[in-house]
């Protein structure tokens, strides 16, 4: 199959598209540094031409709610026209599970907005939610990291390994559109201020890890078991363990 992967120069569409290629499969790298912009839809038509299959995995910059709404509908409006004109039998599209229950962060505002599109459009779809990866932990640190000190709020999460998702991202794009597909999750659950630690102390790291709710982009609507995957969840084999045996 040729399928395109947009968003293939980050951590998940990079170990995608490994996989598919591993697999036999002609993958098409959809991203700036490859001469396609999503937002202004240049290059798409030549990038998609032929394409049997889509797996959008792609991120938004940072932005406030309205930005991030603004952003993923002009790149996933115009991946799906693309998709329509080149004949594309399945658009794929990662998601995040849980992000239905939580109003007040934009980059999940913007996901919603990004499904909606998704489920709206003349392509054959499946949407896969998937909790949050191994790394997010690690990176949630490095984004509040200020002179030795970082926030990390107190989440409970059921990760999951980014290669597991890029190996289960695989096998539905080369299947049949199935409309939302259940959770896929890691198989234990994890504090994710415990998760930033190991994870720091794994890369050789000495930060000072403060657990709060105050001044970061996760409020206290995201505490509990609202992050957490849906009843019936696809539940991957990577632990946090493995995986962290892997960081350097």
């Amino acid at each position: 199959m040729r399928i395109a992967v947009a968003g293939a120069t980050g951590n998940i569409g990079k170990l995608t598209a490994a996989v598919l290629e591993d697999d036999g499969h002609d993958v098409v790298r959809i991203s700036r540094s490859a001469g396609v912009d999503l937002v202004t839809g240049a290059g798409l038509d030549k990038a998609l031409a032929s394409a049997d299959a889509v797996i959008d995995v792609t991120n938004a910059p940072p932005a406030d709610r309205d930005g991030t709404i603004a952003y993923f509908g002009a790149a996933t409006g115009n991946l799906l026209d693309a998709g329509e004109r080149a004949g594309v039998r399945h658009h794929v599209l990662l998601s995040i599970a849980g992000m239905d229950r939580i109003e007040g962060n934009a980059h999940y505002a913007g996901k919603r907005e990004q499904e909606r599109l998704v489920e709206a459009g003349a392509v054959p779809w499946t949407i896969l939610p998937a909790t949050q990866f191994h790394d997010f932990a690690g990176m949630v640190a490095g984004w509040t990291e200020q002179d030795g000190v970082a926030t990390v709020p107190p989440l409970l999460l059921q990760p999951v390994a980014p290669a597991d998702v890029a190996a289960v991202l695989a096998r539905v794009v080369t299947g049949e559109p199935a409309g939302r597909r259940a959770d896929l999750a890691g198989p234990e659950r994890q504090d994710m201020v415990d998760m930033a630690r190991r994870t720091l102390q794994a890369q050789g790291r000495t930060v000072r890890l403060v657990p709060t709710w105050d001044g970061g982009i996760f409020g206290v609507e995201m505490a509990g078991n609202v992050l957490l995957p849906g009843e019936g969840a696809q539940i991957a084999p990577t632990t946090f363990d493995e995986w962290l045996a892997t960081v350097r």
